[in-house]
């Protein structure tokens, strides 16, 4: 038996009165995740768990099988074992946004999508800003910045203050002094850099400050296969997944033109899993597309990721796998939902289905939030979905 993941970050969302109190799901043209939901069994997942942060590291990491709320450190260490930068004993690794901020207000989390060269430019320059410390560049604005202290800090994840005052928002707690100063001593060196002025020449956002965040230990994790007896392997564009592959022992596959955004290269993720389910049980494909625009607050953008996801990877990889000479079965959901009205992740439920060898289909009839709600599995927890696609 062959088992995929196939997961649309952030396609889940609120009724919008926008789109006649429907949502994005609800009313993007997706024929093949509709198949799916009437030939398989749906339900809804709390991805997750209470009193844990709805991020799409606490989700993933309960979607592979673990539970957040034994495993889960943070989100730069897992991004760092992508990267593959070493945490020593007593090491902290932090993510470090590239961000625009204008008039003291969080215009863009992603400093308009900078590139990673364009990145990596800068990154190399701030080295003498992080102290007894080093920084690595990584994919556009993601950066991860490595600390031999700072355990004590409560930080913001940008991304959750988009269009609100970083005043409310800055790092707080007994070694927040520390982070505050690295901020700031990077501020001038960020408001005079090459990059910066060619940018906004070219009327992009800059980089004019970094935002640190999603800080912790490298976390203790046994593999996917000594708990579930499964080979695996993880397709994404974004250093979290792969870093979750890297500590599940996983294989990380890189596909040229993954991007993470709504131009990726779709054809080329799917032919990379059905390869791999050539040598391994399991594959996680995951697109990062909606989630991309729900934080951009682009309705019509959602839309259009989550029918390209429908098109180009569900479609083509529901395909493949009816080809193929195996028994399989697919898991179909988003990792939280990305609600457009608040333009971050919420913990609210999310629908799955599971179909393919030995499932019985439920009388739902198409694949978004509501339907999923009557479906054969009802209410079930994160860590519980690759159990219940294993056992059928």
């Amino acid at each position: 038996m062959k088992y995929v993941v196939l997961l649309g970050d952030g396609m889940a969302d609120w009724p919008l009165e926008s789109l006649g109190g429907r949502t994005p799901l609800q009313v993007a043209r997706k024929p093949n995740m509709d198949l799916i939901a009437r030939n398989g069994r749906c339900g809804l997942a709390q991805t997750v768990p209470e009193g844990m942060t709805p991020g799409s590291d606490v989700a993933n990491l309960s979607i592979m099988g673990y539970d957040p709320a034994r495993y889960y450190t943070g989100r730069a260490p897992l991004e760092a074992a992508a990267m593959r930068i070493p945490l020593g004993d007593g090491e902290i690794a932090f993510r470090c946004n590239f961000v625009t901020v204008t008039d003291g207000i969080m215009d863009d989390y992603s400093a308009g999508h900078i590139t990673s060269e364009e990145g990596a430019e800068i990154a190399r320059s701030l080295r003498d800003v992080v102290p007894g410390g080093r920084i690595y560049p990584g994919v556009s604005y993601r950066n991860i910045v490595v600390l031999k202290t700072c355990r004590d800090a409560v930080c913001t994840p940008p991304h959750d203050i988009m269009g609100r005052p970083i005043s409310d928002h800055l790092p707080r707690g007994d070694d927040a002094r520390i982070l505050l100063e690295i901020m700031e001593r990077a501020r001038p060196l960020l408001e005079n850099h090459p990059v910066n002025r060619r940018r906004v020449s070219k009327g992009l956002k800059p980089a004019n400050m970094i935002w640190l965040w999603g800080q912790g230990p490298a976390p203790s994790m046994p593999r996917f296969h000594d708990i579930y007896g499964l080979n695996g392997a993880v397709i994404s564009a974004v250093d979290l997944l792969k870093g979750l592959g890297v500590y599940a022992g996983w294989r990380v596959i890189d596909v040229p033109g993954a991007t993470g955004t709504i131009d990726t290269n779709y054809a080329g993720k799917v032919g990379a899993a059905l390869k791999a389910l050539e040598s391994v049980d399991i594959v996680y494909l995951h697109i990062e597309a909606p989630d991309e625009a729900a934080h951009a607050g682009d309705v019509e953008q959602k839309i259009r990721a989550i029918e390209l996801f429908d098109e180009r990877v569900v479609g083509p990889m529901i395909s493949g796998l009816k080809r193929s000479e195996e028994a399989w079965r697919v898991l179909l959901l988003p990792d939280h939902p990305t609600p457009i009205k608040i333009r971050t992740h919420s913990t609210d439920p999310v629908p799955f289905v599971i179909a393919g060898s030995g499932i019985d289909a439920d009388s739902v009839d198409a694949f978004d939030e509501i339907s999923a709600s009557r479906g054969y599995y009802g209410r079930v927890e994160g860590k519980e979905l690759i159990r219940l696609l294993i056992a059928g």
